[in-house]
């Protein structure tokens, strides 16, 4: 804890103090959007911001990670709690605090319990179907705020103010950093100022409401910010923790995972090594802090990380200058913060979102396997068509279900000797040499209880298919391990091949899983041999003068 503190240089302050005023200027549109994505008042994004990442950069293993709201986690959390209060009441604000309690009590005993590892149930096509549903989700329910009213009802000013500041949004997200890099700036600091922009009209619209007056015209603004820091907040609704728990759970895991792609996509840049049982704790102990500051639940963000990371941040020292600054800004007075217009924050959300909208693991799944790619599919429709829970927990069972159906029927091959070496290959690939007393099969999985069917009824077709077999021997490469009832499987299978005068032989076994089988009485009944190689039981069992009698 803290180690980053005891290493800090000087040397690393001026980009650490640049990258906090980047992040910050950044974090107050988009802390003030995600409070109302997820149906709470503006302020309470900025309330996400301040404490959660001081309390991350006390236990977390990043040095560039940028944690607080976050449009998908947000839009969970409105799913949550929407049914049980609704949208800007007293209770929803303590519920979202509340799942924010239970997320990081999730996360902080997972860390503690080291199961980082069980964030691999979220394969990377289930996770990309479920951030492009959730963006066209979110998208989709800031058109009303956009346009001031439904769209058949647009209210003109409101959809002047929001598809005006959408098109700079769009425009500046395109063009702005390369025509600040042909004006003289570097790359990276282009980049920096470029994602700037929206700041830059948010200002913008606020002067131009200040000047017209347009919320006497109609226009919907965010209305008095609260000036002062968050109070300490400890209230729950009893009644309802059950009902939090296990959309608690799902968020925790979820925080975990887009945390994990955005640290390890930039600690990969820096060379550095993330700790997964510690990012666990520190991701826990920032979403408890959220709760005790009236927040909801935060996470690393990949966007905002990036830009903290390309402003020069070197330790979670810019994020704890990023929530000083945030701080700042509501020990200041607010007053001008009450006059964001709501059409820009909807245009805010919508750049920003559709910026997820990432195809490429689609188009790669489609070519490389269909399987993730149904995944892929199934979980972004679950999620347009039946919600965010709903649509995530759908695309993982269907991920699962895929991986154990893969694994109930794994890859055979019958090898044959490449001429003129001791290699042996599958002969429907290579032009391999077969013996007709002799065939050869290599399992390419593990064997369990869920496969062994299988792998006995390829094996039985293969011996039908040559019928002159005297010696199986199968190649065991490809298997790091053999459970009980593969264990009984390969004893019945002895047994049912001695009866037919067939030999069994072992080939290439694997240290740990032959320490396994010397536990049992394969060894000592196996109606065959265990060789070293395969090219060792070929050569052996081809030898004219083997005999064809039980070698033990």
């Amino acid at each position: 804890m803290l180690l980053w503190l005891r290493r800090y240089r000087r040397a690393a302050l001026p980009g650490d103090i640049g990258a906090g005023i980047v992040v910050a200027m950044m974090m107050i549109p988009q802390g003030m959007a995600y409070a109302l994505v997820a149906g709470l008042p503006p302020v309470a994004g900025l309330y996400a911001s301040i404490l959660p990442p001081l309390v991350y950069a006390l236990f977390g293993s990043s040095m560039t990670q940028s944690v607080g709201p976050m449009a998908i986690v947000s839009l969970m959390t409105a799913a949550a709690i929407g049914p049980l209060a609704p949208a800007g009441t007293a209770l929803h604000g303590v519920l979202a605090a509340q799942l924010a309690l239970v997320a990081g009590a999730v996360l902080l005993l997972c860390g503690l319990l080291r199961l980082g590892f069980l964030a691999s149930f979220f394969s990377r096509p289930v996770m990309s179907g479920f951030t492009v549903g959730s963006s066209l989700v979110i998208a989709w329910g800031q058109v009303k705020p956009l346009l001031g009213a439904a769209p058949p009802h647009a209210h003109l000013p409101s959809a002047a103010l929001g598809l005006g500041s959408l098109v700079l949004l769009v425009l500046a997200r395109a063009y702005l950093a390369p025509l600040l890099a042909r004006c003289g700036l570097t790359k990276s600091a282009a980049d920096v100022a470029a994602k700037l922009a929206p700041m830059v009209i948010v200002l913008a619209s606020i002067g131009l409401v200040s000047a017209l007056d347009l919320p006497a015209r109609g226009v919907a603004v965010t209305g008095p910010v609260p000036a002062g820091l968050p109070e300490l907040n400890l209230a729950t609704s009893s009644q309802h923790w059950q009902a939090l728990l296990q959309p608690g759970l799902l968020i925790g895991f979820i925080v975990f995972l887009i945390s994990m792609s955005a640290a390890q996509t930039l600690a990969q840049k820096r060379g550095e090594k993330l700790v997964s049982n510690q990012e666990l704790v520190g991701l826990g102990a920032a979403n408890i802090a959220s709760m005790a500051s009236g927040g909801f639940p935060v996470t690393g963000s990949l966007s905002r990380s990036a830009v903290n990371f390309a402003a020069g941040a070197n330790t979670p020292l810019a994020s704890v200058i990023s929530a000083a600054l945030l701080a700042a800004a509501l020990v200041l007075p607010t007053g001008w913060l009450a006059l964001l217009p709501l059409p820009t924050l909807a245009a805010t959300i919508i750049v920003a979102v559709l910026g997820m909208l990432q195809l490429d693991t689609l188009r790669t799944a489609w070519h490389y396997d269909r399987g993730d790619a149904l995944a892929w599919l199934v979980t972004c429709v679950g999620v347009l068509a039946l919600g965010v829970e709903a649509g995530v927990v759908v695309g993982v069972v269907l991920s699962m279900g895929t991986l154990i159906w893969r694994a109930s029927r794994p890859h055979i091959a019958v090898l044959g000797r490449i001429p003129g070496t001791e290699h042996f290959r599958n002969v429907d690939r290579y032009a391999a040499t077969t013996c007709a007393a002799v065939l050869i099969l290599r399992v390419d999985a593990n064997l369990f209880f869920g496969n062994v069917e299988a792998v006995n009824e390829r094996i039985e077709d293969e011996l039908r298919a040559h019928p002159s077999t005297r010696h199986l021997v199968l190649a065991m490469s490809a298997v790091s391990s053999i459970d009980t009832t593969a264990l009984f499987a390969l004893q019945e299978l002895n047994a049912s091949l001695r009866t037919r005068g067939i030999h069994l032989h072992l080939a290439e076994v694997k240290g740990p899983v032959m320490d396994r089988l010397r536990a049992s009485s394969l060894p000592d009944t196996l109606n065959g041999r265990i060789f070293l190689s395969t090219a060792i039981a070929s050569d052996f069992l081809n030898n004219e003068n083997y005999p064809d009698k039980e070698p033990r």
